[in-house]
C-alpha cells in the first residue's frame, strides 16, 4: 500500500468471529505511519477494538459516530513488528540448505522456519553437520519408506512344509540368536536418535524407519521360530556379552560404525547363507526380506562415517581403538554361541550324513571368510589401509555382530 490510509471493511464481521485476523493482517502490510480505518457493523467491534488495541500495543482513535460506518483508525505500534525483532531462519528447507552447527535455541524449530528470538534450548548432543550428515540420507530415506513391507502379508506363513525335528530345531536356535541380535540393533538406532539435532531431520527420520525394520524383523524371526509349536533355543553369555558392548558405547559414530558398519555388514553374509540354505520357503522369504532392509543400514553407516572421515583426521584413531577396546572386553567370552555354529552347519549340510555334514561345514567356514572378506572391504572404504583393515577385521567379535 502506498496511501497515508489504508481501509478495511469488516462486514458485519465480529472480534469472536475472525475480525482479528483480516486486521493483523493489514496491519504487518502498511507502510511505517499509516492509519488503518476500520468500518463494520458488528455491534461489539468498538469495545473489543478498545482491548485488542490496548493488548496489542497500537494507537487507537475512536471515529465520531457521525462518520459512520467508520468505527475507529488505528496506528500500529511496534507490536505489529516487534514479535519477530531478532527472528532468524533455521537454515533452509531443503537438504542442500543445513546449516554447519544447529544452535540449542532452534530446539525443535521445522528447518527454514522463521524461529522467533527466545524460548527454551535443547542440547542435543549431535549438532554438527559433519558428525550428524551423510548426503545419503535424503535418498536413503525415501528408498526406506518405499520399501516397508507388512510380515502378515509379504510373507506366507501358510506354506505347507515338514522339517525333519533336528533340521527344524536347528532353524529354531537360528532364528533365537537373530531375534537377539535384532533386540539389540532395535535399540542402538533409538539412543542415537534422540542424540541428533532435529535439523538434521532425513538422519532422524531414517534412524527411525531403521529401527521400525528391526521391531519387524524381531517380529517374523520370532513368528518363523514359533511357527511349528516349538519353543525358542538358547541365548548365550558370550552372545550377550557382545551385544551388551554395543548398547554401552555413547559416541553416534562409533556406535554407527560397530554396528551398521562391522555388525550389520557381516550380517547380509548370514542373511545370504540362510537365504541360500534355507530348508523352507518361510525361512527363505525372511532372510531375503531382511536383508534388503539390512543393506539400507549398512549403507547408512558406511556414507555417515566416509563423509565424517573426510573431515575429521582422528576418526580413524577413535575408530580403531573402538575395535579393539571392545576385543580386550570379549577376550574370554566363548563368542558365537556353539548352538548357532551347529545349527548353521546342519543347516548347510540337510543331512547327518558325514559327507553332507562335511559340506555345510566347509560352507560355515566359507560364510566366515565372506563376512571377514567383507569387513575388510568397507574398512577400506572407510579409508583404512589394506593390511590395518585386515587386522581389525580379525578382532571383530566372533558373535558376528
Amino acid at each position: 500500500m502506498t496511501t497515508g490510509t489504508a481501509p478495511v471493511d469488516l462486514g458485519t464481521l465480529g472480534f469472536e468471529q475472525g475480525a482479528r485476523l483480516l486486521l493483523t493482517r493489514v496491519l504487518r502490510r502498511v507502510p511505517p505511519g499509516a492509519v488503518v480505518e476500520i468500518t463494520g457493523t458488528d455491534p461489539a467491534l468498538a469495545p473489543h477494538l478498545a482491548a485488542w488495541c490496548r493488548h496489542e500495543g497500537h494507537e487507537l482513535e475512536r471515529a465520531d459516530p457521525r462518520e459512520s460506518p467508520v468505527v475507529a483508525r488505528i496506528r500500529p505500534g511496534p507490536a505489529a513488528t516487534a514479535r519477530l525483532h531478532g527472528a532468524e531462519r533455521a537454515g533452509g528447507a531443503p537438504s542442500t540448505e543445513i546449516v554447519d552447527r544447529a544452535p540449542p535455541h532452534w530446539g525443535l524449530a521445522a528447518r527454514g522456519a522463521l524461529v522467533e528470538a527466545g524460548g527454551p534450548e535443547i542440547p542435543f548432543a549431535v549438532a554438527d553437520r559433519d558428525v550428524a550428515w551423510t548426503e545419503l540420507a535424503p535418498r536413503l530415506y525415501r528408498q526406506a519408506t518405499a520399501s516397508q513391507w507388512n510380515p502378515g502379508t509379504a510373507v506366507d506363513w501358510d506354506a505347507e512344509f515338514e522339517l525333519p525335528d533336528e533340521i527344524e530345531d536347528a532353524v529354531v536356535q537360528v532364528m533365537t540368536y537373530l531375534v537377539e541380535n535384532e533386540q539389540a540393533a532395535l535399540v542402538i538406532p533409538g539412543r542415537l536418535l534422540v542424540q541428533v539435532h532435529p535439523h538434521f531431520r532425513e538422519v532422524l527420520q531414517l534412524l527411525a524407519v531403521q529401527a521400525a525394520d528391526e521391531a519387524r524383523h524381531v517380529e517374523v524371526f520370532t513368528q518363523r521360530a514359533l511357527l511349528k509349536g516349538g519353543e525358542m533355543g538358547t541365548s548365550s553369555v558370550g552372545g550377550r556379552a557382545s551385544l551388551a558392548t554395543l548398547l554401552t558405547e555413547p559416541d553416534f559414530s562409533i556406535a554407527s560404525f560397530l554396528l551398521s558398519v562391522l555388525g550389520e555388514g557381516s550380517f547380509l553374509n548370514l542373511l545370504s547363507f540362510l537365504e541360500r540354505h534355507a530348508p523352507d520357503p518361510v525361512t527363505r522369504r525372511i532372510s531375503h526380506l531382511v536383508r534388503t532392509d539390512e543393506a539400507r543400514h549398512v549403507a547408512f553407516g558406511v556414507g555417515h562415517l566416509e563423509h565424517r572421515a573426510g573431515v575429521d583426521p582422528l576418526l580413524h584413531g577413535r575408530l580403531r581403538a573402538a575395535v579393539e577396546r571392545r576385543h580386550d572386553a570379549l577376550i574370554g567370552t566363548a563368542g558365537l554361541n556353539q548352538d548357532v555354529f551347529d545349527s548353521l552347519v546342519l543347516l548347510a549340510a540337510g543331512s547327518w550324513e558325514p559327507e553332507d555334514i562335511a559340506r555345510g561345514w566347509q560352507a560355515v567356514q566359507e560364510l566366515q571368510k565372506d563376512m571377514d572378506e567383507g569387513r575388510r572391504h568397507r574398512l577400506a572404504r572407510l579409508g583404512f589401509p589394506d593390511d590395518e583393515a585386515a587386522a581389525l577385521s580379525a578382532l571383530h567379535t566372533r558373535n558376528f555382530m
